[in-house]
């Protein structure tokens, strides 16, 4: 017997010895092969890139995880409350590690066999998901334990607690509590109860089991647990208990949505940072500030949809019955247009359900577009699309085939102010007003007309408008160009051409210039060689461009003669609000000198003052008495721009600005198809502009033309375009540059003293 303890006690130190020198060998191995827990101090949290408007709107938001870290100090204390009771009530009190659970759950695997959820303090499942991998070995769970008394010998409690309550995953994409409030309840924490904390304490347990979207039921039950314990630990009365465990589950799935809508806008955004930080863009929580007005965006998009809309109805209803082969569930939203089932048609009144069951009524004023009785439009039972107009009723529509495209700057500095690219981003994610090469039409003709005034030609200048026949080298037949009057009008100013945008004017103006002069002049506002064709169709914008670089060509004009670039994020910020990017554009001086000019913080002047002047003295008749003349409703004098009408009607533009905003409309279809006779860029496109003007420019003051030094106003004889009589009740007052006043009179018009006459029919305007 003794020698049989003997012998047990030299085999147990011997076992206790062996154990030993493995656990130090173990524990060194494991050591050596530990992360430094001290990264911990530096946590880089994976959130998504978030953009927004100028004025702090969001945008939109790209990335995987949704997430917002907050402080602890931010954390409600009932919500640390909810999660110490469900996950670990000895938090406070354990080294990290709780060894009576570790225990009790070795104790369950002997005696079972098997492996039991539990033991896992906080501070572990902060290890587990910062530090190590989610595998489940015994290896990593040692390693897990060892770090855990690491982390809370350099971290304090709280620390730990903040780092758990970021990272630890809440179901549907949420991380951390400050999502999950946004993601199950659309609210701050702060704005929660005591029922909506338990069951978002409840959900870290199993996110997919206890998720109240999708199992509703579980999820009550395990936040009635997680209130139970929150009792038994007194962190709350039994009246408040009973209270919140009766409250019915008030969690809904909640999107992140835009404040405004600028879905191109986003895109341009998330390639250009994605270009710049490749993946990470999408986790590293980036915010970026846009140059996008939030107002002027909503009108922008409002006026493309109110345009196409009109266009569409002007062309006629389809009358294709949509329900067919589909059912009304199976219909998408596309831009503002819904699908609707007609229940009955009463009184010249239809009534119409939605697909969410909404009951709505289609009076006959919003449907009388699409035909000559409600009767022979409409029956019961028809499927058809509707659209709530800003009057709040509905009326009768469909999806536009046309598409159209719009921008606005900022012409002192390029900042883009809205844009919006087509009728909807999710039918057609094709921005049409960056990516599309369409031909400018008579939009490009100020290029034209900018560089005759260069020339030595004058405002008052006079072009033969006869029919002009041009040989087209390598085709069988000449080039005969018409105006769009199909008309002929003689000798005609420059001033008159470009206001009722006379064709042949141009055509011939560009003939006796040479093609390379205004070529020349093309590439100063930014086009490139392969954008211009080196033919006298070039006259009428035959080449192509985008709508922003239209916008930026008006842009020199509106900004005093400077070529600037367009630009659309101002800044972006870090996760921890640290400015990284400040745009920093250079901006248009027309009240510095030539030196002043050449600091690198101006941009390029492309046009001198005096030329500037002219042309928009003489874009501003495009609007009051020109091809644009709709646009004198908004009842200003500082209006100026330049329609654009390519052949067959299969583009229409407006461009036009103020001193302060600057923007281009289009209209046109993608496959190039016609628009139809007489959708001229002045009935398609003109309107778009108009209705964002009237926003744009309300409570903004108007703007004198004010003429620079070097610039005279002279009488003249539009008919001659010398100077006349002061007399003359046919005699007009025409701007010249100073060195190209007429000199001489129309014969018949002179007075006997030509000393008086001349000092009465000119003078300086500086």
């Amino acid at each position: 017997m003794v020698k049989t303890l003997k012998w047990f006690a030299v085999f147990f130190t011997a076992m206790t010895l062996a154990t030993a020198i493995f656990g130090y060998f173990l524990y060194n191995k494991l050591s050596a092969d530990l992360p430094d827990v001290k990264t911990l101090h530096n946590v880089q949290y994976q959130t998504p890139l978030s953009i927004y408007s100028k004025d702090n709107l969001l945008i939109a938001q790209f990335g995987e995880k949704k997430r917002t870290p907050i402080d602890i100090a931010e954390v409600p204390q009932q919500l640390i409350n909810a999660f110490i009771a469900a996950e670990d009530d000895s938090f406070y009190e354990h080294p990290g590690v709780d060894f009576k659970g570790l225990l009790r759950a070795g104790l369950q695997l002997a005696l079972t066999g098997k492996k039991k959820q539990g033991g896992s303090t906080i501070t572990m499942q902060v290890t587990r998901n910062f530090l190590l991998s989610s595998e489940k070995t015994y290896t990593r769970k040692l390693k897990e334990i060892m770090l855990a008394l690491k982390i809370e010998h350099e971290y304090p409690k709280n620390k730990i607690l903040e780092l758990y309550l970021n990272q630890i995953f809440m179901g549907h994409r949420a991380y951390g509590v400050a999502a999950a409030a946004q993601v199950y309840y659309g609210k701050p924490l702060s704005e929660l109860s005591l029922a909506e904390y338990a069951m978002i304490a409840g959900l870290p347990k199993a996110p997919s089991t206890y998720n109240p979207i999708t199992n509703e039921a579980r999820a009550i039950e395990r936040r009635n647990y997680v209130l139970h314990r929150m009792l038994e630990l007194n962190q709350i009365t039994q009246q408040e208990y009973e209270d919140a465990s009766r409250q019915p589950s008030t969690a809904r799935l909640q999107s992140v949505s835009p404040e405004i809508s600028a879905l191109y806008l986003a895109e341009m955004v998330r390639q250009k940072i994605f270009e710049l930080y490749g993946e990470q863009a999408y986790t590293s929580g980036f915010k970026v500030y846009t140059t996008i007005n939030g107002a002027l965006q909503t009108t922008a998009n409002q006026a493309l949809v109110n345009t196409l809309h009109a266009y569409d109805e002007r062309h006629g209803y389809r009358h294709s019955n949509i329900s067919k082969g589909n059912h009304i569930s199976d219909l998408p939203i596309i831009g503002d247009t819904l699908p609707a089932t007609i229940l009955r048609i009463q009184n010249n009144l239809a009534t119409a359900k939605l697909q969410d069951g909404t009951l709505i009524e289609i009076p006959w004023e919003n449907i009388k577009w699409a035909g000559n009785s409600i009767g022979s439009i409409l029956r019961s039972g028809d499927i058809i699309r509707v659209r709530q107009l800003q009057n709040n009723t509905w009326a009768l529509t469909q999806v536009p085939e046309a598409e159209g495209a719009f921008v606005s700057l900022n012409p002192a500095n390029g900042a883009i102010l809205a844009l919006t690219g087509g009728f909807d981003f999710f039918r057609n994610k094709y921005n049409r007003v960056t990516q599309s090469k369409r031909q400018p039409g008579s939009g490009f003709k100020p290029i034209i007309y900018t560089t005759a005034l260069e020339q030595g030609y004058t405002a008052a200048s006079l072009i033969n408008d006869a029919p002009i026949v041009i040989d087209n080298p390598g085709q069988e037949t000449e080039w005969r160009p018409e105006n769009y009057s199909k008309k002929f009008y003689g000798p005609t100013s420059i001033r008159s051409a470009i206001t009722h945008s006379i064709n042949i004017i141009s055509i011939r103006l560009l003939k006796e210039m040479g093609i390379e002069k205004a070529v020349a002049t093309a590439l100063r506002f930014g086009f490139t060689e392969e954008q211009i064709p080196k033919t006298l169709s070039l006259a009428l914008g035959s080449g192509y461009a985008s709508p922003l670089q239209m916008a930026r060509v008006y842009a020199t004009f509106a900004n005093g003669g400077f070529l600037v670039k367009p630009y659309f994020i101002e800044r972006i910020e870090s996760n921890e609000g640290e400015i990284i990017y400040q745009a920093k554009p250079k901006t248009a001086c027309p009240s510095c000198d030539s030196s002043q000019e050449l600091n690198r913080n101006y941009a390029p002047r492309i046009i001198t003052p005096q030329i500037c002047f002219l042309m928009n003295s003489l874009l501003r008749d495009v609007v009051q008495h020109g091809t644009a003349t709709d646009a004198k409703i908004l009842g200003r004098q500082d209006l100026a721009g330049k329609t654009g009408t390519t052949n067959e009607q299969r583009d229409a533009w407006f461009n036009g600005y103020t001193q302060s905003n600057v923007a281009t409309a289009w209209v046109g279809f993608d496959d190039f198809s016609p628009l139809g006779n007489r959708e001229t860029g002045g009935v398609a496109a003109l309107p778009m502009w108009i209705e964002f003007m009237r926003v744009a420019l309300k409570d903004t003051p108007e703007t004198p033309l004010e003429a620079p030094e070097g610039i005279v106003k002279a009488f003249i004889n539009p008919e001659t375009g010398l100077l006349t009589a002061s007399a003359n009740k046919n005699g007009i007052w025409e701007f010249f540059q100073a060195d190209r006043v007429p000199t001489s009179y129309t014969s018949g018009d002179s007075t006997t003293d030509s000393d008086q006459s001349a000092e009465k029919t000119t003078e300086d305007l500086f």
